[in-house]
């Protein structure tokens, strides 16, 4: 690997554990339409997936209230920030590196609202370079769409890349770019 001029960070499950956060927001979002989930059962089995196919895998077809639904969990979901919790030592490294001249980009599948309003919450948004979601790729990971675009608007390499991502499909991803990637545990 050569000099590192990148680090392309995946938001949930990498830099910030919001896992009990999303499920919480869910499942208020599900009661109000009477369909119960617990914590556990979303953790185990739906964490990560993006709304549209969480949804689906839970019956619904409606896009229109799928999309309703996805609003909706989006209003609930700043009730259980106290639940969010920044990875720490990540964030400080990155930072570290900042100062030293690498640029720093959030890559995440998930939606622009929910990342942005966690970034707030926990004052981030003055710490990162740019910032990739779902919303702006055709194709989510496992490919690697989202980290190639990152790469690309910076002007660097693979080679001169890292990433850092907690799922397999990430992982997938991150193999798929080129680049060298870290996986983290929370």
């Amino acid at each position: 690997m050569s000099e590192v001029k990148l680090i392309l960070l995946d938001f949930d499950g990498t830099l910030v554990d919001t896992r009990r956060a999303n499920a919480l927001a869910y499942i208020a979002t599900l009661e109000e339409v009477g369909v119960t989930i617990s914590e556990s059962e979303y953790l185990s089995h739906f964490y990560g997936m993006r709304c549209m196919e969480f949804m689906r895998e839970l019956g619904f077809e409606d896009e229109v209230e799928i999309e309703r639904l996805r609003r909706r969990k989006i209003e609930l979901y700043p009730n259980y920030f106290n639940f969010v919790t920044l990875n720490e030592a990540l964030w400080n490294w990155c930072q570290m590196m900042r100062a030293m001249g690498v640029k720093v980009w959030i890559v995440s599948t998930g939606h622009i609202d929910n990342i942005t309003n966690v970034m707030r919450y926990l004052r981030l948004e003055s710490g990162v370079d740019g910032l990739i979601t779902g919303d702006d790729v055709a194709r989510p990971k496992p490919y690697p769409d989202a980290f190639c675009m990152a790469m690309e608007s910076v002007g660097v390499l693979p080679k001169e890349t890292i990433i850092f991502e907690d799922s397999e499909i990430g992982l997938e991803a991150a193999r798929r770019s080129g680049a060298s990637y870290v996986k983290i545990a929370l």
